[in-house]
């Protein structure tokens, strides 16, 4: 993949670890809860236009283009701020949510999402979204 061109401040794209296209994930919490709304991709470019204008921007994958989360939806992720993980390879972007900011609709893109836990983990409790399986007391 070419390098897209980017006007991030040198300082900071040194700290940047990146996959093969350039790309890193970009976790979206809400600012005052502490919710984890969703995971998008960014680029140096992307993270530039986040810290710059104050809107969560990211890099499309299935589209190769910049979308502005709520430029087409009206759910817009207002920018508190922005953190580098210890690794430099996530940022973590605090966000004041506009509405969903899933693009199903719900809350988060996790919500309704639970995998269930092994049953052979000894504080394991069944996963709100399963429901108990009814037993009729018969063998095989």
């Amino acid at each position: 993949m070419t390098a897209r061109a980017s006007r991030l401040d040198p300082a900071i794209a040194r700290r940047l670890k990146r996959d093969s296209a350039g790309l890193f994930p970009a976790v979206a919490q809400q600012h005052d809860t502490g919710e984890v709304l969703m995971v998008g991709w960014m680029d140096d470019e992307a993270l530039h236009r986040t810290l710059t204008t104050g809107r969560a921007t990211y890099w499309s994958r299935s589209r190769s283009e910049y979308w502005v989360k709520g430029d087409t939806s009206g759910h817009v992720q207002q920018v508190r701020s922005v953190a580098l993980d210890c690794d430099g390879d996530t940022v973590l972007v605090r966000v004041d949510q506009t509405g969903p900011a899933c693009h199903t609709g719900e809350r988060t893109c996790f919500t309704g999402r639970d995998l269930p836990l092994g049953p052979e983990r000894p504080d394991a409790a069944p996963a709100a979204s399963q429901a108990p399986v009814a037993t009729t007391g018969a063998t095989r």
